[in-house]
């Protein structure tokens, strides 16, 4: 009976200490102004300025210049082609390639159209003819829009050509001559093939991780930075063992990123419209350890970290590589096999599988089973580093009071 209030009373202290914890750290994150930054108004500002930029989804009226050294009636329906399509505008044409090039370096165009001189000649000798696409590869999206289009019109064309030297009579017979094996084109995942769709739901999982990180090392990095041992172990006096300070902290972020967790992964992606295709329980199921991960993952690098600038250089030096290496931005089975050891460190990467193929790709929590389970491994391995690395910063405090106790001491002798 002993045994059993003994162990009630102390898991009764246990709880009122993290509650203390977790109060003494609530007030301790709003009076950090950047802490407010990173805990309330890059989740809520950055997601929407991000998403708004890419709202429109796929590149249109991308600009070309024509040179046209065949001044032809097929060049002429060629140019007048592309200009209708949605995603060219003939903004200029040029005498020559050397001065195609200069607008192209001037940026007035992103691309160029050249049609030689032989180009009607050739058709209409029966023989093949070529268009040449001088494309801007410094932005991928002007050269998926620029040459594309002109593919799309010179199959057009060709099956026109077709057409005319066919010698049928009916309609279907024509159509089976330009097109003998038809495909219908079905885009699944991105119904638009926009880069909206396709990108931004993996920054938003990656702006949770992120942000969580920054604001815990920089609360972190302040209390540490101004010595105040009872901010940055709080009220140690009274509390005995480092699980109930982790338990403390990470209640108080949990509370505030449930919210923003909604946030992100709720309200974000259908207000853009973005594919929302996950049961709200496999989504709370993945989001759960997820976040909790992300949370002891920012104590464990708070603790190891010393100043509050370094955990933001930090974090924004390596946010661009851990969307490469997530797989979405580049295919995971291309990437290295040593720096995919290296992703499995973050929780983001898992979390960001975990949720496009759970919100863009339709799947179930069977699908991403997975991934399920080595967030859970996450937490279990980040919760423990983060007691140990807290119990080391817990004696190196101590050590810091009390040589200054010591030392004021000495002075007073």
């Amino acid at each position: 009976m002993k045994i059993q209030n003994r162990l009630l009373r102390t898991i009764l202290d246990g709880i009122s200490d993290a509650a203390v914890i977790w109060r003494d750290e609530m007030r301790q994150v709003f009076k950090d102004e950047g802490v407010i930054i990173f805990f309330f108004i890059v989740p809520l500002v950055y997601p929407l300025l991000y998403s708004w930029i890419y709202n429109n989804e796929v590149v249109r009226d991308m600009p070309v210049v024509v040179v046209d050294d065949s001044h032809s009636k097929l060049s002429r329906q060629f140019i007048r082609m592309c200009d209708a399509s949605p995603d060219v505008k003939v903004v200029c044409y040029a005498s020559d390639l050397d001065e195609a090039k200069m607008l192209v370096g001037r940026q007035v165009a992103h691309a160029v159209y050249y049609i030689p001189s032989d180009f009607q000649t050739r058709l209409n000798r029966m023989e093949q003819s070529v268009i040449g696409v001088y494309c801007d590869m410094s932005l991928m999206l002007a050269y998926k829009a620029s040459y594309q289009t002109a593919v799309l019109v010179s199959q057009e064309m060709n099956s026109e050509i077709q057409i005319k030297l066919s010698g049928h009579y009916t309609a279907r017979e024509e159509e089976i001559q330009a097109k003998p094996l038809d495909y219908d084109g079905e885009a699944i995942f991105s119904p638009g093939g926009g880069y909206g769709s396709f990108i931004l739901p993996a920054v938003l999982i990656l702006i949770l991780q992120q942000t969580l990180v920054l604001g815990i090392g920089l609360s972190a990095g302040t209390a540490r930075e101004s010595n105040r041992f009872e901010d940055l172990v709080p009220m140690q006096r009274h509390y005995h063992g480092t699980f109930r300070i982790v338990l403390g902290k990470s209640m108080c972020y949990l509370m505030i990123y449930i919210l923003m967790g909604a946030w992100l992964t709720v309200v974000v992606p259908r207000i853009f419209h973005f594919p929302c295709l996950a049961h709200w329980q496999d989504l709370l199921a993945i989001m759960t350890p997820y976040t909790l991960a992300c949370i002891f993952f920012g104590i464990t690098v708070s603790c190891i970290v010393r100043y509050r600038e370094n955990v933001m250089l930090l974090m924004v030096f390596v946010s661009v590589p851990l969307l490469f290496l997530s797989g979405v931005s580049w295919p995971q089975n291309n990437i290295p096999g040593f720096w995919q050891g290296v992703s499995w460190l973050f929780p983001s990467t898992f979390g960001v599988r975990a949720y496009i193929r759970l919100n863009s790709m339709g799947g179930t929590l069977t699908d991403v089973l997975t991934e399920y389970r080595i967030l859970w491994l996450h937490v279990l391995a980040y919760f423990t580093m983060a007691c140990i690395v807290y119990r080391h910063q817990i004696h190196l405090s101590r050590q810091h009071a009390i040589e200054r106790l010591e030392l004021m001491k000495n002075k007073k002798g």
